[in-house]
């Protein structure tokens, strides 16, 4: 049996009582699975929100990009403007970084990232681009082009300003982006703690802002948000095992709602519903029978990386069929339609995963033809 299907069959024997929904006590939110974009809860996602320090999941974005395109360096050095400083004596979050002060961009990252400190958002924005303003339109068009259609980016840290603005599903797909494009990066979001060795004073050590980090639960980000105007609010991102959900809540009216509703949504969907991984991009999955040819199977394999996600109380309903017109009869191309997966509930086509041919399949000589068909003809078996 091809081991799709015996993962399938092994898979239906998983059944557990389904829990109700998790209710969760803020204004709007979401729940995803990573690897399948599938929903698995939202309340309001499209309302608009502040999203607060959340912004500075952007603001990483755009150093994460130059510094991929070796653009940009970690030990760059941007001098710190008084426009940057102010920011740290205003009551804001802060790196505490000082006027003048030559700060590297790694250091900003982890200020902004670990301590979400405000300063070092616009010492790297006018860093990179000029002024904030030049650096807000860079936020702009990587929020359009990786598909954020309700955002507007105003600054790089997130601070009151009417129009900067996004919802949850927007927050989201940008969590997604980041985790999937610079996942070595990403792994600044699970650092505990910054330590800034800031010019006049002591060094100064600060916690990550995010409180499921402390829970030793499989949190490894992203980003926490405060606004008088929004409340509270948290993107997280969650693994157990291989699987990857995010979540991204927003409105709690306390901080510790904010930790305590998130992880209630998180564990709500990896205790409801699993994740499977049906087909990943070249890999074999089956052997077909081939008629008239050199060789007497070949292989078929999907184009696509495809990952189902289902809540555990639809899996018996669950049906994978696979689907060709057999033999295959040669002469047939490399990457050439061969076959179909069907995946259904009860008489919904969930997925139709097309197969195609990993390599040329050649037809046999004339003479090696015709001996095989009359084989066929005599004793039914080619």
């Amino acid at each position: 049996m091809n081991k799709l299907f015996i993962l399938f069959f092994l898979l239906l024997k998983f059944f557990s009582v389904s829990y109700a929904n998790p209710n969760i006590n803020a204004r709007t939110g979401i729940l995803i699975d990573y690897h399948s974009d599938k929903i698995l809860y939202e309340f309001d996602p499209d309302a608009q929100i502040y999203p607060a320090s959340m912004t500075k999941i952007m603001t990483s974005i755009i150093a994460f990009d130059l510094l991929k395109k070796k653009q940009l360096s970690l030990d760059d050095l941007f001098v710190v403007s008084e426009n940057a400083w102010r920011l740290s004596q205003s009551g804001y979050s802060s790196m505490f970084i000082m006027i003048n002060d030559e700060v590297s961009v790694e250091d900003l990252l982890k200020g902004i990232i670990i301590a979400s400190g405000n300063d070092a958002c616009v010492a790297l924005a006018e860093g990179i681009a000029g002024s904030e303003e030049n650096f807000a339109e860079m936020m702009n068009e990587k929020a359009i082009e990786i598909g954020m259609t309700s955002t507007n980016f105003t600054n790089s840290s997130g601070i009151n300003d009417a129009d900067n603005f996004s919802t949850v599903r927007d927050i989201s797909i940008m969590s997604k982006y980041l985790i999937s494009n610079y996942p070595d990066y990403y792994e600044l979001f699970k650092e505990k703690t910054f330590t800034w060795d800031r010019t006049g004073g002591e060094p100064i050590k600060q916690g990550n802002r995010n409180p499921l980090l402390y829970k030793n639960l499989g949190a490894d980000g992203i980003k926490t948000g405060y606004l008088a105007v929004e409340k509270y609010s948290l993107a997280s991102s969650m693994k157990k095992n291989d699987r990857r959900l995010i979540s991204v809540v927003s409105g709690f009216p306390n901080k510790n709602l904010r930790s305590s509703e998130s992880l209630k949504l998180l564990n709500w969907g990896f205790r409801n519903t699993n994740t499977f991984e049906i087909s990943k991009k070249d890999e074999t999955l089956f052997e077909l029978d081939t008629w008239l040819a050199k060789s007497k199977k070949i292989k078929a394999v999907s184009q696509e990386d495809y990952y189902l996600t289902i809540s555990k109380k639809e899996l018996r309903g669950l049906k994978v069929k696979l689907e060709y017109d057999g033999p295959i009869v040669a002469p047939i191309q490399k990457g050439e339609k061969v076959a179909n997966i069907i995946i259904s509930k009860k008489d919904e086509i969930i997925k139709t995963l097309p197969l195609y041919a990993a390599e040329d399949l050649k037809k046999v000589n004339f003479f090696k033809s015709l001996v095989t068909s009359i084989n066929y003809l005599i004793w039914g078996d080619a």
